[in-house]
């Protein structure tokens, strides 16, 4: 079977995916259809094509300038993360509108290495929305653009959003204002997970919820180094001092190197005994790498 034809195969068995409510979907997954090191995501009929070599078949380029699609190309594991560039179809030079589970997100093609939210989670933050309740206050750190903080407050809760930057933050808002939610009415925090973590705890401020989704490695301003297979606990361990009796924590990370054991291990290490762990899967198009890991922690 030719290239082409393997990405038509794969984008016909995801469009039971594609509705009113979710415009926003994986459409082919390296290994798992076919072509390893090569993927394709859908935003809102615009489509993103990643891939880990610099260089692109002619098969592959030919089916991309014949699909009628608007379409931009990223080059994973680069030095220096750069745009996407255009490959095919209209250019997308302005921001716009993807919707997932009947919430909206804004996208930018023209944001750097990534575009506004990341797929792999919407059955994540499907289960944050169907968990809170109205009155419920939800901690979502390192939050990027905020898709799980808007999550939460479709759900009715009063969220916290904590980033290290300010325009991502902004971006935040920006989302929570495309589904009709008054950002005034939420919280947003600047600075370093761990250091908001600790002000917390002292100051007895507490959460119902708490979303983990952190960087594979980091290093703070002081230069003290964060590796999620060493140091996962340090942020469980912060996390569970800030929850309300009866909370939990998602925790995730997509870092390659952890076994799904390994990172059971580490970031419950230093939770209560008492504690309930529950593995979540990735979403259905998720054919190939089972990279992403997510544990549901009720304490």
């Amino acid at each position: 079977m030719n290239v082409s034809d393997l990405f038509e195969q794969a984008i016909a068995k995801r469009q039971h995916l594609l509705d009113d409510a979710t415009n926003a979907v994986r459409l082919f997954d390296g290994s798992g259809d076919g072509v390893p090191d090569i993927f394709l995501e859908c935003f809102a009929d615009r489509w993103i094509l990643s891939t880990r070599d610099n260089r692109l078949s002619n098969d592959i380029r030919e089916f991309f300038l014949h699909s009628g699609k608007t379409v931009y190309w990223k080059q994973l594991d680069q030095h220096q993360k750069t745009d996407p560039s255009h490959l095919a179809g209209p250019e997308q030079t302005n921001p716009f509108l993807a919707r997932e589970s009947g919430i909206n997100y804004e996208i930018s093609f023209q944001s750097g290495y990534s575009q506004g939210i990341f797929l792999d989670q919407r059955d994540n933050r499907k289960r944050v929305r169907d968990r809170v309740s109205s009155g419920d206050r939800i901690l979502n750190t390192f939050a990027y653009t905020g898709a799980f903080t808007v999550s939460a407050a479709m759900g009715g809760a009063t969220t916290s959003t904590l980033d290290l930057s300010q325009p991502y933050l902004d971006w935040a808002k920006q989302n929570l204002s495309h589904n009709s939610i008054d950002p005034t009415a939420h919280y947003f925090c600047k600075g370093d997970t761990f250091h908001w973590l600790r002000r917390f705890s002292k100051q007895g401020r507490k959460f119902d919820g708490i979303i983990l989704d952190p960087p594979t490695f980091s290093r703070d301003d002081k230069g003290k180094v964060f590796r999620v297979e060493k140091d996962y606990h340090r942020l469980t361990d912060l996390a569970a001092q800030c929850l309300n009796p009866g909370g939990w924590i998602l925790a995730s990370t997509n870092c390659r190197k952890m076994s799904d054991q390994d990172f059971l291990y580490e970031a419950s290490r230093r939770l209560p005994r008492h504690h309930k762990a529950t593995a979540l899967p990735m979403p259905e198009e998720y054919t190939g790498e089972r990279y992403l890991k997510s544990l549901w922690f009720d304490l």
